[in-house]
């Protein structure tokens, strides 16, 4: 007997005997499929999957053929100048991070562009040199090709200078075979769908991991800022050896070395200041680290900076490009640890950055596939002496500001250093290393403001917290690989990772029945970083398989591609048979975007092969690493963007009965759940939430004046009876309470 204020019911107390004989619950033969209908849906789907199977293995298939010049052209042009100029210092300031000659930084930002170009998903991110990838290979060089390795010799005395061509030649061989061995193990993960390992990686970790980085970088560059020459040391707590190396040094510093440092800062500085004060106004950023080096070697070519002064320079930079060489797979064995820690990292900040701007721009990125991208681009790339790549924050983001649809930019900004290595790189060879130096200490300046973070999540979050601290520490101490292991250690320790098996009907019942219009959703396990991705789109995915049914038992639809609306009426309100309305690129329509039209009546249309891969749209909540926290700037599109749909279901229940803890990735997830499904008017419930779990949702910022504790229910029997009053009375049949029942695995 339901009744309007509460609700009380009546029924015998079930054993499991007594429930299988109520639900008739049906033997496990009823519910295979035969041989003949598994052969029958094999066949009929086998051509359709060789089709998509080859178009996602090299995805410029998929938009190239459609390239718009007239509508990308000029847009991906201003931003593939714009990047190319900025991958110019870049590339060559973080070659010294690499410990390798800066020519090899314009490889870098050459070679696996072109190759992500054919093999990569995103459209915005820019592939090259990345400041911790650079001190992770520095780290590698440095350890197997040691300064005290190649002294020189002068007849049977060993002298202290270090013959550089030797040394650097070798330590470009162990970059190379680093490289390509990180490149295969990444091309393997993802030909096994290993693309989930990145969520667990997640955003606590990899901003703490990036922030500890950053003062690797910094320690690492204290020798060309001031002009020192200090011991190098791998291994746990070697950044503290380094430190006190250098503090002892302190008073060797050359003067003029520190000078240039000086000046370079400041001027970097305030030409970024002048840039973000202006950046409203400006088509596209001043290439201040450009003018910087330039400037420089001008000033360091002149004025015989290093002959007068003894400012250490570049030095020779040679034109044009180097042969490719298979690498010494002899020095696999001494780097596989370090290439398997960089196919992670580099990996984690491609993914992370490439969802959050398809987020922005409705596309979608396949983890698997960028998995295969960015392994080939460092394999290739290692053939041709390049250094592990990754996706840059600083580049991405002027590619996307200054307006890049596509990765023809990419293109177009590798054109740019290929200029510079034919025809500009000998121009540079009086630029002082301390300009480089300079330019990587400011460029980390957001890396620097994550330690607000801190902060953060000691109001949201102590779990994160701790485990930001842990990372944070672990990075510091026992070096950035084993910092990596120690820390997902830590978090798989801490979190004890769960199944990510999600919530499904079970049909193993034949007097089991659904509730028309009411949704429930139970996860076996406890929701944060490691599975909250995967939660939010099996979620999706079951609701919007009700739309694929739904429309796939129409007659006569078709898509009708590219047609105006010129009354400006919502497609799905006109009287001439139109039923769906999708935008292609997933914009607003004052965007100028073009649509896809349903309309009914039209024979000449025979496929809704679309549906599928409206489903596979990407929604994931997870934020990037960045560097001045890209996730509260970019604008998020939703299940909203997808047009007017007509539901058969108006609320789902999410069962958080299993759930002991929520993180703050959790919670974002939650809150976009609740933000998506309102733009389509299905409400969201919670249901079973612990106390703990309710206080952390209260710490995290989660409930709001749309999100309130109405929506929270202490059972899930009371959240499906508030449905059926509040929206589900009039039009959902009254069950027996016994033989209502909601089983999910």
């Amino acid at each position: 007997r339901q009744e309007k204020q509460g609700a009380r019911v009546e029924r015998e107390v079930l054993d499991e005997q007594r429930l299988e004989e109520i639900t008739k619950r049906k033997p496990c033969s009823d519910a295979q499929p035969s041989l003949t209908e598994w052969l029958k849906d094999s066949l009929r789907c086998t051509v359709p999957k060789l089709k998509r199977s080859v178009v996602s293995s090299l995805p410029v298939l998929t938009w190239l053929p459609k390239y718009s010049v007239w509508e990308y052209g000029m847009p991906d042009l201003i931003a593939g100048i714009s990047v190319g100029i900025l991958h110019l210092p870049q590339s060559m300031a973080y070659a010294l991070l690499a410990s390798l000659p800066p020519v090899f930084g314009l490889y870098t930002s050459f070679y696996p562009v072109l190759i992500y170009f054919f093999f990569g998903t995103s459209r915005h991110i820019s592939i090259g040199t990345f400041t911790v990838l650079s001190i992770m290979m520095g780290s590698v060089t440095e350890r197997l090709a040691p300064d005290m390795d190649f002294l020189k010799m002068n007849g049977t005395n060993v002298t202290a200078e270090v013959n550089t061509a030797a040394r650097d030649s070798y330590r470009v061989q162990v970059a190379a075979a680093t490289t390509v061995l990180g490149g295969l193990i990444q091309v393997v993960l993802g030909l096994v769908k290993f693309g989930f390992v990145g969520t667990y990686l997640s955003e606590p970790l990899v901003r703490a991991y990036t922030t500890a980085a950053a003062v690797h970088a910094v320690v690492a560059q204290l020798k060309n800022i001031f002009g020192i020459s200090p011991r190098r040391f791998s291994g746990p707590l070697s950044l503290l050896y380094t430190l006190k190396d250098v503090c002892s040094l302190l008073h060797h510093t050359h003067l003029s070395t520190l000078v240039v440092s000086a000046v370079s800062m400041v001027f970097l500085i305030m030409g970024k200041e002048f840039n973000s004060f202006l950046s409203p106004k400006l088509p596209i950023p001043i290439p201040v680290d450009l003018i910087t080096i330039v400037t420089a070697t001008l000033i360091s070519k002149y004025a015989q900076l290093n002959n007068n002064y003894t400012v250490s320079v570049v030095g020779e930079i040679p034109s044009g490009l180097r042969s490719p060489s298979v690498p010494d797979v002899s020095l696999f064995g001494e780097v596989i640890g370090d290439a398997f820690a960089m196919a992670i990292v580099g990996y984690a900040i491609c993914i992370s950055l490439g969802k959050t701007f398809a987020l922005k721009h409705g596309y979608k990125v396949d983890s698997n596939q960028e998995l295969v991208a960015l392994g080939l681009s460092n394999t290739v790339g290692g053939f041709f002496q390049c250094f592990s790549v990754c996706s840059s924050m600083s580049r991405s983001l002027v590619h996307e500001t200054t307006g890049g649809k596509t990765q023809v930019a990419a293109v177009v900004s590798s054109l740019i250093v290929l200029v510079a290595i034919l025809k500009l790189g000998p121009l540079f060879q009086e630029l002082p290393k301390a300009v480089l130096g300079a330019i990587v200490f400011v460029n980390l300046k957001g890396m620097f403001k994550q330690y607000y973070d801190i902060v953060t999540l000691w109001r949201s979050s102590k779990i994160d917290l701790v485990l930001w601290l842990v990372t944070w520490v672990s990075t510091l101490l026992l070096n950035l690989d084993l910092g990596l292991a120690a820390s997902v250690t830590f978090y798989g320790l801490f979190l004890n990772v769960a199944s990510d098996s999600y919530c499904v009907t079970l049909c193993g019942h034949r007097e089991v029945r659904e509730i028309p219009g009411i949704t429930i959703f139970r996860s076996s396990a406890t929701l944060y970083f490691a599975n909250a991705e995967l939660y939010l789109e099996a979620l999706k995915e079951k609701v919007l398989l009700s739309v694929e049914e739904e429309v796939s038992s129409w007659k006569g639809t078709c898509i009708d591609r590219n047609v105006p609306d010129q009354e400006g009426q919502d497609w799905s309100e006109r009287e001439n048979g139109t039923v769906f309305v999708i935008p292609t690129t997933l914009r607003k329509p004052d965007d100028n975007c073009r649509w896809e039209y349903l309309k009914s009546g039209d024979p000449d249309c025979t496929s809704l092969g679309w549906i599928s891969e409206l489903q596979d749209e990407d929604s994931t909540t997870l934020d990037s690493s960045s560097e001045d926290t890209l996730s509260h700037d970019l604008e998020r599109v939703s299940l909203g963007s997808l047009g007017k749909w007509t539901w058969d279901i108006h609320s789902i229940i999410l069962d958080l009965s299993t759930a002991n803890f929520i993180d703050i990735v959790g919670l974002k997830t939650m809150k976009n759940i609740f933000h998506d499904f309102s733009e389509i008017d299905v409400d969201i419930y919670i249901a079973g939430c612990q106390a703990t779990v309710v206080e952390q949702l209260e710490l995290g910022g989660f409930f709001s004046q749309t999100i309130t504790k109405r929506h929270l229910f202490a059972s899930v029997h009371d959240a499906v009876l508030y449905c059926l009053d509040h929206r589900g009375a009039t039009l959902t049949p009254r069950y027996e309470p016994s033989l209502v029942c909601m089983m999910f695995k």
